[in-house]
């Protein structure tokens, strides 16, 4: 099968390693670029003493470029959203980190039960508020330090016609509600996906899903757990 990876070039790398062993053909059109401000997180890793949480593994490579400065902190606790983004920070050094299975809301009610005191959270923009909305629920404090932007990137035409001027892909991963607004923004790329046509489009959350156009619902899958196990699952 034909699959589309629309993920950030160099997230998209071990994505398109495991297409391949499922043996399908993957496609690569980023759509989005991280921008890190690894000063921000070293700041903030420096005012602050107590758990540490993200909910996306970019904030993990965001700190991988800190080196030795990372060190006095790899003791703190460490929460994650999904074991891919756990095992990275475990990885970098981590030394006690625990994951939750779900998206942002479950990652705060884990928080919660190990009690940590005050957190803080290692963030990017933009980002949905689940995680922080349900802190506050949940009356917990915490600290934001945004230390990543994900940056748009308009495919050329020539990217856009080099993918489905030949046979088309015959699905499209999403994996941010930004990637597939971005996706169905473009022209040239709404174009591409006909509304009668059979293009499977499988999001990796409700959320995700809800970024695609009404006319194309019927070709929406939604992930049954919000980790790409099991969105590749669907194919």
């Amino acid at each position: 099968m034909r699959v589309l990876v629309t993920r950030p070039a160099h997230s998209a790398t071990r994505t398109t390693q495991r297409l391949r062993d499922m043996g399908h053909e993957p496609l690569l059109l980023p759509l989005r670029q991280p921008l890190h401000d690894s000063a921000a997180a070293l700041a903030a890793l420096a005012t602050t003493s107590d758990a540490v949480a993200v909910t996306s593994a970019e904030a993990i490579r965001v700190l991988s470029a800190l080196g030795e400065k990372l060190r006095p902190h790899l003791a703190r606790p460490l929460f994650a959203v999904g074991e891919t983004t756990a095992e990275e920070a475990r990885g970098l050094g981590f030394r006690s980190v625990a994951s939750s299975q779900g998206n942002g809301r479950d990652l705060a009610e884990l928080v919660a039960a190990e009690k940590p005191g005050t957190l803080l959270y290692l963030a990017g923009t933009p980002r949905a508020e689940t995680f922080e909305g349900r802190l506050r629920e949940l009356g917990i404090h915490f600290s934001v330090a945004e230390c990543y932007r994900m940056q748009p990137v308009a495919p050329s035409p020539a990217e856009i016609e080099a993918i489905f001027s030949g046979p088309h892909p015959q699905a499209i991963l999403f994996y941010s509600r930004q990637t597939a607004e971005d996706f169905f923004r473009a022209p040239e790329l709404r174009s591409a996906v006909p509304e009668h046509g059979g293009i499977r489009l499988l999001c990796l959350s409700e959320a995700v899903a809800q970024a695609i156009p009404a006319a194309l619902k019927k070709n929406v899958t939604i992930s049954p757990m919000p980790d790409e196990k099991s969105l590749l699952s669907l194919l």
